[in-house]
């Protein structure tokens, strides 16, 4: 059974961002001596619990770095007394316009973080046909009140997705992507007319090479290109890479102690959209992502360290 859309009192009346897609509680073990095996137990004291998935994450680095953002998903009953949906109210980010579907469970994932790397494992049941909440009255009311659309969502049946983004852009919103890693969307020929719709994708190293068939991340950033207006590569400490009219953007990051991977891309993408949204040049929104998808990975979760305007604009400055 669905029920009643969830409301706060939060919501912001700029338009601003507006990112639908996947939800998680995140349940983030590390600082381990190592990754366990099969039959093994492993303890560890490192443990953290917080929002999770590309929609927490980039909307709470995109909230907190001033951008009014509201987020579109769909959770279980139990979210309404769970502290990591509360965070995203405290975080300034609304939730207008999210479903709350009582037959499952808010989806959760379990990661191992090890060595700057991680392991996830996690039961997403509720998040099946997501596309019709997208086109939804509901939803359709949220877009209204945006600038661009973030999908921070695997899209398995884009058919269904291009059809909803369609009348999206008609009424003048920007888009972007990120499915995550999501073999099974990968397919490049039957994901071509959604990217054509997009400004912006952001996939990282492996996702790119793995949509594209191609060996390095320049050819996929090519190849890509075809289709997106700006593809945008994530590369975690080598920064990122894009295309802008035939042309190749590198960006470099700064370095910093990497503790918990979890969400540093979709820090990234909030950081990028801030500055998106902002008018700034193509150059400082890289900048901006490469310095807030970094800071991610200083503590457990993408969310834990996001720094203030004030100091994104310090960091970049050093990448200038």
């Amino acid at each position: 059974m669905i029920l009643a859309m969830f409301t706060t009192a939060s919501a912001r009346s700029n338009r601003g961002l507006l990112v639908f897609g996947e939800f998680f509680i995140d349940l983030v073990f590390y600082n381990l001596a190592h990754i366990p095996r099969m039959g093994e137990e492993l303890k560890t004291a490192s443990f953290a619990r917080f929002p999770g998935g590309g929609v927490a994450t980039t909307a709470l680095v995109a909230a907190k770095l001033g951008t009014p953002t509201n987020i579109v998903t769909r959770v279980g009953r139990d979210a309404q007394f769970s502290p990591e949906w509360k965070k995203m109210a405290a975080g300034g980010v609304s939730t207008r316009g999210t479903e709350i579907d009582e037959r499952f469970p808010t989806a959760i994932t379990v990661c191992a973080a090890f060595e700057g790397d991680r392991a996830l494992i996690t039961h997403d049941a509720i998040n099946a046909k997501l596309e019709r909440l997208l086109a939804s009255g509901a939803v359709q009311k949220q877009v209204s009140k945006a600038r661009h659309l973030h999908l921070a969502c695997a899209m398995r049946t884009p058919q269904k997705w291009t059809a909803a983004l369609k009348k999206i852009r008609k009424r003048g919103l920007t888009v972007s992507t990120d499915s995550g890693w999501n073999p099974e969307s990968f397919d490049l020929p039957g994901i071509a007319p959604l990217l054509r719709l997009c400004e912006f994708s952001f996939p990282n190293a492996a996702e790119a090479k793995a949509m594209t068939g191609k060996k390095t991340v320049e050819a996929a950033a090519r190849e890509l290109a075809r289709f997106v207006r700006i593809p945008v590569i994530k590369l975690g400490a080598d920064g990122s890479v894009a295309i802008r009219d035939g042309k190749m953007v590198r960006m470099k990051s700064i370095r910093v102690r990497a503790v918990d991977a979890t969400g540093a891309g979709d820090a990234f993408n909030g950081g990028f959209l801030h500055g998106y949204l902002a008018g700034w040049p193509l150059e400082e929104c890289m900048r901006a992502g490469n310095v807030c998808g970094a800071l991610a990975t200083t503590g457990a979760g993408g969310s834990a360290a996001i720094p203030t305007r004030q100091k994104l604009e310090k960091w970049m400055k050093k990448l200038r």
